[in-house]
Order: structure tokens, then C-alpha cells, then sequence
């Protein structure tokens, strides 16, 4: 029974981590499975409406509505940009209007259109604010501000609805008397009375843990709620006013079934609440269905589509104007925030490109344009609306590339683009949507000089989330097609008829062609190892040997370990070394060479990282590279302190030597002797060491790690003089001793013993080792680094140094951070500090991430 219980037990837990695993996979199937729901429930509603009646009901639409909710929509993405200028403000951080205006408007029309508001739209609030020198908790904190705000106006305008209900409420089959629909809606009221009345007792906000949420005054709650409410109102009323037919009466019930559809979309994570959102306003109106259904479409070109391009319109055009501009100029707040946003609003649009061209693809012609079309030969109007749908899902497959800044990306989608608007016009003159995609395309190229980094466009990462759009786009295209054609029957005939008007037909071949090519694509992604970054340059002999000799640091030498890329001075006479994890390109230490050289090495890396999208990390740096990282907008951690021992004043003299005098007395007394052996008498005795290394790899559990140390193999160990401990004639201790190349700083690289050593077996090594180098003449003696010594974990620290103050207190168990300090306090050394240089931001903890994996990586 125990057992049964046991693995149970255990198949539960990695069902978990399966689950944790695969989350992002998960979120993204049930979206797209959300979506089909969505695009099945309006299949059901919509089941006795045609597509002729819902043209009709566009067509009649008065010019003065569309004016109207035109003016309407304006004046809610206006009242959006308060959100932002008042949460900033609340935090203490406030912007120019122009800038917290840009942010939101941005943030708002991706968010709508994209769903996912916390990743969307939180997305690129990030990416503005940061530009103009905001922290993430910064952004996190008005971001959150402004949410609480949105959905507190989302249920004050369902409460103002509901006490304002003339008469019963009714939502599809949900029915609320009069009476209870007021008494609900001032129950509502009441709860969100309970903020500024809490504020007013004396609160004044969330914290949770470090991490703290300001509550605003009570003007600026006002302020926010005043916001909302002139938000939500205008956006329902740019709905209300497109459909026909509707009176004040009606408004409740529309303001409800708007608040409850807004609702719903943002549960679902469907993109955009495409389908859902729809789904919800036609089971909860009554009145005539295509009246309704095409109040709908033409609020979803007016409200979600025409704002993400006006946004794409004002954004590139910063942007392009400040590429455009001399150097020096384009570097306002406004132009920062711009250049943050451009690709994303960029390939948003080509995605809202390939998006037409596949619904437009999956709908009828009109008979008066195909009929002008008849000059033309009919294979040339089938291949053009084929061609136009594939067209339309190569534009959802390389939005990715666009988003990762890719050359070939943009070249790829200029050419989809010019292609798209010359097929719409070829399979139906739908000049339209051929306007649509040109628009797109002039962006695109006055956005050109953003594009620059190398790489395919099939070559990037898989991203779940761009799949799970394009799949979800793919669905509301065949929707569509499917409510087109739905008094069609169905005959395996349709594959194989061709004619001018055969608009079924046509959709069926080009959705199946579709189909194909977005599960091809998919299926190769999966297929397609991750694209590697370029090599870097070969550290030839010549070269190592220039540039050590001018290096005052004797870790240069792990440029021989075998587990590096190098960058090399134009001159030939310097080398930075690196590693890439994932996409963090990790640099080991300072740039190895004259110091004239550094900015060079340091800047030509950083080019060639930011070309293939990675992120730049710094490891063990010391103190002269801090200017370079304020050069290069990287933060720069405290990692911990070098201990450096001075020769000419080491001495055995004294109390402070007194652990030392005693483990050299005890090892001596035990039978050991000390050795320098030079890099020639090395291969004679490499079996001994061999032997010794692997015992000591052994007896730790521990494997050979190339990055910040040396590894055990022959090439290597054969480069250096090596000191041992022999008890007799078997050496039972070595240390492969470094040396920098202008001669004055000695260490050590792999420090390794057998078990069962005297005791003072490696003091003995050291001292000897200190006092041998104090007589060849050396300047100093460097132990290494002791990690996360010597930061100061003070309560007005950052939270980073706090976490590593406390870790090197308390985390003996994991790594000896406090006893190796104390190990290398015996010799007294000097104490120099040694720095990580990080990204700003979320990247930060992707790049340290990648570090820890990269330094314990095996060599």
C-alpha cells in the first residue's frame, strides 16, 4: 500500500513538472483551443445570418456614425494616456506628457489587439519607460495602477448601468429584476467606495515582502476613477453608435454586455478577444443580427485596427525621423521611447498584413470587380488568390524575425508585402486591403536602418506565442470562409472546378494551402537546431603572445583552456575572450592586452552580439572596466573581492602567521616536500597528476569546468610550471602555477590533493609557493576570487546586495563562500573587488542565469 502511495506520489510530481515545463506551450493551445470556441459559438449564433445581409448592413450604415464613433474612439484612447501620467505621478516618477501619452497609446492599442495585456502591452510600456530611465519595478508599479484603475471603470460603469436599468435586465438567458439589478449595482459601488475611504483612514498601500505598491491620494483616485469611467464610457458609446436602431433604453443592457465581453476576452487570452468578444455582444443583445454583427466588424476596424496603425504610423516616424537625423540629435525622451517601440508596432502590422490577406483570401470576391478581372487569363486570377493567402502566412511566420531585428526578416516581408497588394488586386481588385498592405510597407521601409541584425528568418528560437497568433489567425480566416459559404454544399467537385466567379472553390484550395504551409513551417521550426552565433576569431599564437606580454594579470592564461571565443584588435596585439549560453555572450575578465586597446575589443564584441540578438555579460571584471560599462548601458554587480598578496612584505614573522607557521611545521614533520617542476619536466610526472585529479574529481562529486578555471588535459597542463607536494616519491598535491605576462603578478590555476592529507598540506604549498616567488622576483601573489565577499548588505542597499550578503552568511551549504574568505585571510592579503556587468532589466536575470550555467558548464 505504501508503495502504490509512493507512486502515485511520484507520478503526480512529474506530471507537475510537466506541467511547469510546458506551461507557455499549454497557455498558448488552450488560447487557440479558446479562440475556436469562440469563432463556434458565433458560427452557432450566426447560423440563420448570411454574408449578403451583413455587407448590406455595412453598406447602410450612415456616414455620420462612422464619423461619430471616429470621435468617440479618439476621445477614449485620450483619456487612456491618463492612466499612465497619473500612476506616474503616484509613484513619485513622473514624465512629460508626451511620453507617458506614447507609452500608453501603445501599450493599449497592443494590448487590445493582441490580448496577453500583461505580456503585450506590459511589454511595451517596459520598453518605453526603460528608454527614458525607468526600473522595471517602476513600470510594474503604473502598470498595475493603471490596471486596477481600467477594471475598477469596467465595474463602476456595470454598477452606473445597472442603477440606471429602466426596467428588467436581460443578457441572454439571464434575467435581473429592476430591483435587484439596482441594488446590485450599488453594492458594487459601495465595494469600490471602500478604496478611497481606506485611503483616507490612513492607507497607504500593498507591500509584499521588499517590493512595495503605492496607493495614490485621494485626488489621484479620483483622478484615476474620472479616467476610467470617461475611458470605458466613450469606447462602449463608439459601439453603441454604430448599431441602429438603439435608444437610451438599450444602454444598460449594451454597457453590461460590454463590460461582461471585455471580460471575457481577457480570461480567454485569446488575441484581441478575436471571436470571444464577438461571441459574448451577439448572445447578450437581441435586435437584428446583421445589423448587430456588422456594428461589430466595423467597431473592430474603428476601435482595435485603425488605432494600431495610427500608433505604427506616429511610432515609426519617430523613429525613421531620428535614424535619419546627424549624429547628436534625436535623443529627447520622445525619441528613446520611440526607438524602443518601432519593430514591435512594425511587426504587429505585418502580422495585421498577412492577417487580411488570409481572411481576404477566405471571402467572396464582389461579382462587379471579378467581372472586370475577365480580360485576364484565369490561371493568373487562381494563382493570384492562392499566392495571396500564402503570401498571408508567410507574413504571420516572419513577424518573428522582424521582432528579433533580422535584416533578412525585413527583406523577406518587403517582398511578401509588395507581392500581397499586387495579388489582391490580380485575384479581385481589392484595392482596399492592396492600400492596407502598402501602408505597411512604406513603414516598414522608412523603418528600414532598425532591421540589421544577421540571421534566417527560419532560424530563430520557436516562439509559442507567435504560433499560437498565426494559428489563431489561420482559424478566424477559415471562420470566415466557412460563414461565406455556408448555403454552399459541400462536394469533392469544389477542389477541381475553375471559373471566374468560383469563390468557393478557390477558398477551399487556398485554405488547405495554407493549412500545409503553416504546419511545414511549424514542423521545420521544430525540426531546426538553434541557430549558433558566429565563431569569433581564432586566438593565434602570435597574437597571445603580443598581448599577454603587455597584461598585468596572470588569469589571461585561461585564454588557453580551450572553451572560448576570442575578439581580436585590429592590430593584432590584444584579445578579449567569451562564451555564449544560450544568447548571453559571457566575456572572462578584462580584455587581455594595452589598455589602449580595450574600448575596441569591448565595442567590436558588443556589435557583433547585438547583430545575432544576444545579451552582453561581463564576469570577473575588475574596477578599470567600469567606465567601459557606463559606455555600454550595462549595470555593473559587485561578484566579490580578489585577495592580493604583496611579496616584498609577506613574512612567517608575526601572530598573524601563526596557522600558517603551524601547517608548514606539521607537513614538513609528516614527511612532505615541496617542488617547482618546469613546464618541460611536466610530462613525466602527468600520469601522477592525472591520477591525483581524478581522485580529487571524485571524492567531491565534482567534474572539470572550463570557463573560469582550467581543465586536466595534457595541451594544457603542459603550457605551465607546475609546483607539487611529494610525500617521498609520489606526489600527492599540484597546483599549475599562472604568471602574467609583464612578469609581476604569480597564482595558481587547479589546486588539487588526495584524500587523506596531513594537516597543513596546502598552507605548506602556498607558503613555499609565496616564498619561491618571492625570490624569482614577482610582485604579488593573486589567491582568486572570493565570491560575494565584501558586499555591503546595509537595509539601504539594493535588493541584489541584501540577497548576496545573505546568501554569503547563510549558504555554507551550497558553496563556502565565508570559508574560502576565511582560508585566504590567513595570508593577509589586499582585497580588490571584482564586478559582473549585466544588462538592465528583465535581461539581467536571463544573462546572471546563463552565467551560472555557463561557469558550471563541463569543460
Amino acid at each position: 500500500m505504501t508503495l502504490r502511495v509512493a507512486a502515485k506520489g511520484a507520478g503526480l510530481h512529474g506530471v507537475m513538472r510537466w506541467l511547469r515545463a510546458n506551461r507557455a506551450r499549454l497557455m498558448v493551445v488552450l488560447a487557440v483551443a479558446l479562440a475556436c470556441a469562440g469563432f463556434a459559438a458565433m458560427h452557432m449564433v450566426l447560423r440563420d445570418v448570411h454574408l449578403r445581409d451583413v455587407r448590406a448592413a455595412v453598406a447602410d450604415t450612415a456616414p455620420w456614425r462612422i464619423v461619430a464613433a471616429l470621435g468617440l474612439t479618439a476621445a477614449s484612447y485620450l483619456a487612456l494616456t491618463g492612466y499612465d501620467a497619473i500612476g506616474l505621478r503616484a509613484i513619485g516618477k513622473p514624465q512629460p506628457w508626451r511620453v507617458a501619452a506614447l507609452a500608453s497609446f501603445t501599450s493599449y492599442t497592443l494590448s487590445n489587439n493582441l490580448g496577453l495585456a500583461l505580456i503585450t502591452g506590459g511589454s511595451a510600456r517596459y520598453r518605453a519607460y526603460r528608454a527614458v530611465g525607468l526600473s522595471l519595478a517602476d513600470v510594474v508599479r503604473v502598470g498595475a495602477l493603471a490596471s486596477a484603475a481600467f477594471w475598477g471603470g469596467v465595474l463602476g460603469l456595470a454598477a452606473v448601468a445597472l442603477i440606471a436599468a429602466p426596467a428588467e435586465v436581460t443578457l441572454g438567458s439571464l434575467h435581473l429584476g429592476v430591483s435587484a439589478a439596482h441594488a446590485s449595482g450599488l453594492l458594487v459601488l459601495l465595494a469600490l467606495a471602500a478604496v478611497p475611504a481606506a485611503r483616507a483612514l490612513g492607507w497607504r498601500g500593498v507591500r509584499v515582502g521588499i517590493a512595495a505598491m503605492p496607493a495614490p491620494g485621494l485626488a489621484g483616485i479620483g483622478a484615476l476613477a474620472a479616467v476610467s469611467l470617461i475611458d470605458l464610457a466613450t469606447a462602449a458609446a463608439a459601439l453603441a453608435i454604430l448599431v441602429p436602431g438603439i435608444g437610451m433604453g438599450d444602454m444598460p443592457v449594451l454597457v453590461l454586455a460590454y463590460a461582461l465581453a471585455l471580460l471575457a476576452g481577457v480570461v480567454t487570452h485569446v488575441p484581441g478577444g478575436i471571436g470571444v468578444f464577438e461571441a459574448v455582444m451577439l448572445t447578450a443583445l437581441p435586435g437584428d443580427r446583421p445589423a448587430l454583427f456588422a456594428a461589430l466588424l466595423l467597431y473592430r476596424l474603428i476601435y482595435y485596427l485603425l488605432p494600431l496603425l495610427i500608433a505604427g504610423v506616429l511610432v515609426v516616424g519617430i523613429e525613421g525621423a531620428r535614424l535619419r537625423r546627424p549624429i547628436g540629435t534625436g535623443l529627447s525622451l520622445l525619441d528613446r521611447a520611440a526607438r524602443a517601440l518601432s519593430p514591435t508596432l512594425v511587426t504587429v502590422l505585418v502580422f495585421a498584413g498577412g492577417l487580411v490577406l488570409l481572411v481576404s483570401g477566405a471571402l467572396p470576391g464582389a461579382r462587379d470587380r471579378l467581372g472586370s478581372l475577365d480580360v485576364l487569363p484565369l490561371p493568373l486570377v487562381e494563382g493570384s488568390h492562392l499566392a495571396g493567402s500564402l503570401a498571408g502566412v508567410a507574413l504571420l511566420l516572419v513577424a518573428p524575425a522582424l521582432n528579433a531585428r533580422l535584416a533578412n526578416g525585413f527583406h523577406v516581408a518587403r517582398a511578401l508585402l509588395l507581392g500581397g497588394a499586387v495579388f489582391s488586386l490580380l485575384k479581385g481588385l481589392d484595392y482596399e486591403e492592396a492600400g492596407i498592405l502598402l501602408i505597411v510597407l512604406l513603414l516598414l521601409q522608412y523603418s528600414r536602418r532598425a532591421f540589421y541584425r544577421q540571421g534566417g528568418v527560419l532560424a530563430e528560437p520557436l516562439d509559442w506565442a507567435w504560433i499560437g497568433a498565426g494559428v489563431a489567425a489561420l482559424g478566424l480566416s477559415l471562420w470566415a470562409g466557412f460563414f461565406a459559404y455556408k448555403r454552399t454544399p459541400y462536394s469533392a467537385d469544389l477542389w477541381w472546378q475553375f471559373a471566374l466567379n468560383g469563390n468557393a472553390p478557390r477558398f477551399l484550395r487556398a485554405s488547405f494551402a495554407a493549412g500545409v504551409m503553416m504546419t511545414a513551417a511549424v514542423g521545420w521550426r521544430l525540426l531546426l537546431r538553434r541557430r549558433e552565433p558566429p565563431p569569433g576569431q581564432p586566438l593565434e599564437e602570435e597574437v597571445a603572445a603580443r598581448a599577454l606580454a603587455a597584461s598585468p594579470r596572470s588569469d589571461a592564461n585561461l585564454a588557453f583552456t580551450g572553451a572560448k571565443r576570442f575578439t581580436v584588435s585590429q592590430d593584432g596585439d590584444a584579445f578579449l575572450m567569451y562564451g555564449i549560453q544560450n544568447r548571453t555572450w559571457i566575456v572572462m575578465g578584462d580584455p587581455v592586452g594595452p589598455r589602449a586597446r580595450w574600448s575596441e575589443l569591448v565595442w567590436a564584441t558588443r556589435r557583433a552580439c547585438d547583430a545575432v540578438g544576444g545579451r552582453l555579460c561581463f564576469f570577473q571584471a575588475s574596477e578599470a572596466m567600469l567606465p567601459l560599462f557606463v559606455d555600454l548601458g550595462l549595470r555593473a554587480y559587485k561578484y566579490g573581492e580578489e585577495a592580493q598578496i604583496p611579496l616584498a612584505h609577506f613574512s612567517l614573522a608575526g601572530p598573524k602567521a601563526k596557522a600558517l607557521r603551524y601547517g608548514r611545521k606539521r607537513a614538513l614533520a609528516a614527511g612532505l616536500s615541496f617542488a617547482i617542476l618546469s613546464r618541460d619536466e611536466v610530462p613525466a610526472v602527468l600520469p601522477q597528476l592525472r591520477q591525483v585529479s581524478d581522485e580529487w574529481l571524485a571524492t567531491r562529486g565534482a567534474r572539470e569546468k572550463g570557463f573560469s578555471l582550467g581543465v586536466f588535459a595534457e595541451a594544457y597542463m603542459t603550457r605551465f610550471d607546475v609546483a607539487v607536494v611529494r610525500d617521498g616519491a609520489a606526489v600527492v598535491a599540484f597546483a599549475n602555477i599562472w604568471s602574467s605576462g609583464d612578469g609581476r603578478e604569480l597564482s595558481v590555476d587547479l589546486m588539487r590533493h588526495r584524500s587523506g592529507m596531513p594537516y597543513g598540506a596546502m598552507d605548506y604549498l602556498f607558503v613555499e609557493l609565496l616564498e619561491w616567488g618571492q625570490r624569482v622576483g614577482f610582485d604579488h601573489f593573486n589567491l582568486g576570487v572570493a565570491p560575494l565577499s565584501g558586499i555591503n548588505g546595509d537595509r539601504l542597499a539594493p535588493t541584489w546586495a541584501k540577497l548576496a550578503r545573505t546568501l554569503f552568511e547563510n549558504g555554507e551549504r551550497f558553496y563556502h563562500f565565508a570559508g574560502l574568505r576565511a582560508f585566504k585571510s590567513k595570508f593577509d592579503p589586499v582585497w580588490r573587488s571584482r564586478y559582473i556587468g549585466a544588462p538592465n532589466g528583465l535581461a539581467a536575470g536571463a544573462a546572471l542565469i546563463d552565467l551560472v550555467a555557463a561557469v558550471n558548464a563541463p569543460g
